[in-house]
């Protein structure tokens, strides 16, 4: 199957009254997904806030790669996940 490699920069909320972060997530889908199919899915994610998506472009494996490791470093995030499995 062939994969398109995107990065998204998303408003996430939850961190105080009229405040929010903004963090760059770096997302893998199937090469027929077009801009909108990747924003709308990315507008679902949890912690995003309602008309939270800043851009959106595709990007090569390489950038993805290095993209995803820095993920895995952000403060935020971590918290946002561990958050996501102690609710379900």
């Amino acid at each position: 199957m062939e994969w398109s490699y995107w990065k998204v920069i998303m408003r996430y909320g939850h961190v105080g009254l009229r405040k929010e972060v903004s963090v760059a997530r770096h997302l893998i889908k199937p090469a027929d997904f077009t801009l909108l199919d990747v924003i709308t899915d990315a507008q679902h994610m949890p912690g995003v806030k309602a008309k939270g998506i800043l851009s959106a472009r595709r990007i090569t494996q390489e950038a993805y790669i290095i993209g995803s490791r820095e993920e895995a470093e952000n403060f935020y995030l971590q918290k946002l996940k561990t958050f996501s499995r102690m609710t379900s």
